[in-house]
């Protein structure tokens, strides 16, 4: 965007691409002028497998997006998952220069946290400070400024596959669009959905989309492991076409209509139609039916997550629990199995922190995009109120076509004065 307080956030995902244009008030509140949804095909578990396919659905999300907007889109914030995704984390020390901790010790200090050893065919994706130290202090967050001989940061190291990023990025740009940021998606869905108190007790989210599920752990107010399971919704979808004998199409409207992730709450006498593949009459299926196909896959879901947050040594350390996101985690009834396999508190979040359209996109299914858009105000910088009239014709409105009242209106103002 031309506009210095736009900004856009692109969520490409397995199932379906969104796409946000953002308003930052001088307030610092995100106001979404403009949204684009459109069914993602070229994709497979988070990673890009039909350039073609996956640049139409890119696409027809942002023409979308820039017609509610009425804005021509210039750069966008992409979100990337998928399994090649993987995390380390790391430390450096170096010496402080003048005894007083200045931007360039903490540059240093962060290029000693990076060097290390990765596979060729990965590269870094986020350096993400988890705490520093200063002679031994621990638990510095902010260490520009303070007194001391060495500083150590501790940080967490994300990487992802070379060729799975620049796919990414290959798609956006034929779009005409300039990549501004390339986010991890759990991460930026921590964004729309965690609470302060919550990174700060320590959280697990677990971000349920199409076709992967994200997983962040939180303590102490930092990012401390994060990972990709690729089983998730597209799953669910699979085995009910399977079971139900139903093509996929059906079996996705039945999964989203009717399903339920826990047996015990469906009804038995409730019953709903399954169509039949090819020429056969419908058949009359129970929902308790239904949700006896579809529990044992949440199940499994959950059991690989709990495997690897005790993996990850995290699992007694997150005392606020388990928040769910993602479009998969709205079934009936996942809450409550998520609560019997974790054994500890389990919400299901829904976005936060921005002004309009609060009612369709207080979803599940928006928390990576908007937590995109808090990603890109967060590198946007404080905004400054707009003043001058001249400064408000130039914000870039223009854009929105050659026809419109703002250019207009400028070409009166140049053409008089």
């Amino acid at each position: 965007m031309t506009t210095n307080n736009m900004i856009v956030a692109l969520d490409i995902g397995t199932s379906k691409v969104v796409c946000l244009v953002g308003e930052v008030t001088p307030e610092g509140t995100i106001e979404i002028v403009g949204v684009g949804t459109q069914p993602s095909s070229g994709l497979k578990r988070g990673v890009v497998v039909n350039i073609e396919a996956t640049v139409n659905s890119i696409q027809r999300a942002i023409e979308e997006a820039e017609l509610m907007a009425g804005c021509k889109i210039g750069g966008v914030t992409v979100g990337i998952a998928g399994s090649h995704i993987s995390s380390l984390n790391s430390h450096g020390i170096v010496a402080v220069k003048d005894r007083e901790v200045t931007d360039h010790d903490l540059e240093r200090v962060i290029d000693a946290a990076r060097a290390v050893a990765i596979p060729a065919d990965q590269q870094i994706l986020h350096i993400l400070p988890q705490e520093y130290l200063i002679d031994n202090q621990e638990g510095i967050k902010e260490p520009l400024g303070m007194s001391g001989v060495r500083l150590e940061a501790k940080v967490h190291l994300v990487t992802g596959a070379s060729n799975a990023i620049q796919n990414i990025e290959k798609c956006v740009r034929r779009c005409g669009l300039d990549v501004d940021a390339v986010v991890l998606e759990q991460l930026a869905s921590s964004y729309s959905v965690l609470t302060d108190d919550e990174k700060d007790l320590g959280v697990c989210i677990v971000d349920i989309g199409g076709g992967t599920t994200d997983i962040a752990v939180f303590t102490g107010g930092s990012i401390r492991h994060t990972a990709v399971i690729p089983v998730a919704g597209d799953q669910v979808t699979s085995d009910l076409a399977m079971a139900l004998r139903t093509p996929t199409q059906h079996a996705e409207k039945i999964k989203v209509k009717y399903a339920c992730a826990l047996a015990q709450l469906a009804s038995a006498d409730e019953t709903i139609k399954v169509p039949s593949v090819g020429d056969r009459p419908p058949r009359d299926l129970s929902r308790q039916a239904l949700a006896e196909v579809v529990e044992p896959r949440y199940d499994e879901l959950f059991t690989l997550v709990q495997s690897e947050l005790r993996r990850s040594g995290f699992e007694d350390l997150v005392a606020a629990g388990i928040v769910l996101t993602g479009g998969t985690a709205k079934m009936e009834g996942a809450v409550e199995l998520a609560e019997e396999i974790f054994h500890m508190p389990v919400r299901l979040a829904r976005p936060q922190g921005i002004r309009g359209m609060e009612e369709q996109l207080s979803n599940p299914i928006y928390a990576t995009a908007i937590g995109l858009l808090h990603y890109a105000k967060l590198d946007l910088g404080p905004v400054k109120p707009i003043t001058e009239l001249e400064d408000f014709i130039d914000t870039g409105h223009e854009q929105a076509g050659s026809g419109g009242l703002f250019v207009r209106f400028k070409d009166w103002l140049q053409g008089n004065f």
